[in-house]
């Protein structure tokens, strides 16, 4: 049985979110937490062996980015100026977004895969790539920002009040 994204965010959301919130005692952390956990699950579910360990497999993930947020807070402060998407109800708010991140400029494309999807910390991030930390904060900024304006054109989703994509997908490729 493969297992898939979506199955894994119906089971274990709420679970997880309440998890990361018991662990970082702030809404917005546990959103960015949240965030960065699902991307990776999702980056590496096919390194998932055993379906049957889903659960733990999950959980080290999240414990991994939340180990990730204590040890990057005293080395760097976290925009939070614009969340790509925070906790939702389904994971269709998702459908284009492996897409979306590729074919963002390369300067982008960069940041983002090592920042959210390899695990390194943005200090790190500015290292690797030969450029200063302020540098690697403003392409994650613009990254999203174009990662937004992506779902909002071609899903036709919208950002509520509260930071988070709500709508229907619309898009032909997802469909």
């Amino acid at each position: 049985m493969k297992m898939e994204t979506e199955t894994i965010w119906e089971k274990f959301n709420s679970e997880v979110y309440f998890f990361i919130l018991k662990k970082v005692r702030d809404t917005d952390i546990t959103n960015e937490v949240m965030q960065n956990s699902f991307l990776k699950i999702h980056q590496s579910i096919n390194t998932l062996k055993n379906p049957e360990k889903v659960r733990a497999w999950v959980f080290q993930i999240v414990r991994n980015e939340i180990a990730n947020h204590f040890n990057e807070r005293s080395k760097s402060v976290h925009s939070s100026d614009v969340k790509l998407f925070t906790t939702s109800n389904s994971y269709n708010d998702l459908c284009c977004l492996d897409r979306f991140i590729n074919d963002l400029p390369k300067q982008y494309n960069e940041v983002v895969e090592l920042v959210y999807l390899k695990g390194n910390t943005q200090v790190e991030t500015a290292a690797l790539i030969g450029i200063s930390l302020s540098n690697v904060k403003a392409r994650i900024r613009r990254a999203k920002l174009i990662l937004i304006n992506n779902f909002n054109t071609c899903c036709k989703f919208k950002i509520s009040t509260e930071g988070k994509l709500i709508g229907d997908s619309n898009c032909s490729r997802c469909i």
